[in-house]
């Protein structure tokens, strides 16, 4: 597997609350703009997805694929492929730390694509997905109070 690129943000915003807009897979759509669907396909025993199928639009790529995810309370969530149709593997967790100011959400990932692609653009690509990745979920976090999920 490539190597992991990892990147932090601040969010002011608890770490439950970040996590409630991690686990809220059914509004990604909403707020993660490349997020055409994500639909819980195995239900966890603690309420959250243990399975996700997501469908995503992001210009120059499109793709299907499936995520089982492992959760950690509100501290982290790691995910792995189940299937895919450009990826033959992808790894990735999100790791939360309480700060004075709210949450420090640390997002790692490491993507095998299918299809051959130079070590610097896919660099690249996953900064650019990191980048916005963590753009979106910070200013939902921050957006929605704790107890206004959906």
């Amino acid at each position: 597997m490539a190597d992991q690129s990892t990147q932090s943000i601040s969010v002011n915003a608890t770490p439950a609350a970040v996590m409630a807009v991690i686990a809220d897979f059914g509004a990604y759509p909403e707020w993660a703009g490349s997020v055409k669907s994500a639909v819980v396909t195995v239900e966890g025993i603690n309420g959250r997805a243990q399975q996700v199928a997501f469908r995503i639009d992001a210009g120059a790529i499109r793709d299907e694929y499936e995520l089982a995810y492992t959760w950690d309370g509100d501290r982290a969530v790691s995910w792995n492929l189940v299937k895919g149709q450009m990826q033959k593997a992808q790894r990735g967790s999100y790791a939360l730390a309480a700060t004075a100011d709210g949450t420090e959400v640390t997002y790692s990932l490491t993507v095998d694509l299918a299809i051959p692609m130079l070590g610097m653009l896919k660099r690249k690509a996953e900064k650019v997905i990191m980048d916005t990745a963590l753009k979106e979920l910070k200013k939902r976090a921050e957006q929605c109070p704790e107890g206004d999920r959906g």
